[in-house]
């Protein structure tokens, strides 16, 4: 059972600015759609039974271009997701986001990962245009 999926797109911004944007927690709800509000220590999840408040932790190393999400549950369950922003060029950047399934039980896992898995690739295309606006 596949518990990952690894999604990219090519921005046509500087590696550079690429970073600071995503490294931003308060920007993630301008182009993902989990996030209602996000700030560097907490953000409102959306769910489909609405938000659901949660510890978010923002782990970042300019130096690697990675940009990691620890996020806490109000059951205290956690989860994960990992990205990096490579260099293509002077002028363009390449975005990586490894998509990790959700803590939900076994029997939910593959449907869970599967719906969230396009609404990435519909948030990596936000991405884009936002940055190259």
């Amino acid at each position: 059972m596949k518990t990952f999926d690894v999604q990219s797109i090519g921005i046509s911004k500087p590696a550079g600015a690429v970073f600071a944007f995503v490294a931003e927690p308060s920007n993630l709800p301008k182009w993902t759609h989990a996030f209602k509000s996000a700030d560097s220590r907490s953000a409102d999840l959306m769910t489909p039974s609405g938000a659901v408040p949660i510890s978010l932790q923002t782990v970042t190393h300019e130096g690697h271009g990675t940009i990691d999400w620890k996020m806490t549950f109000p059951d205290g369950t956690a989860g994960a997701a990992y990205s990096r922003v490579t260099p293509d060029g002077v002028d363009r950047a390449v975005y990586s986001f490894v998509l990790m399934a959700p803590p939900v039980p076994l029997e939910m896992l593959e449907g869970a990962l599967s719906a969230q898995i396009g609404v990435l690739a519909n948030e990596l295309s936000a991405l884009k245009g936002l940055l190259e606006a």
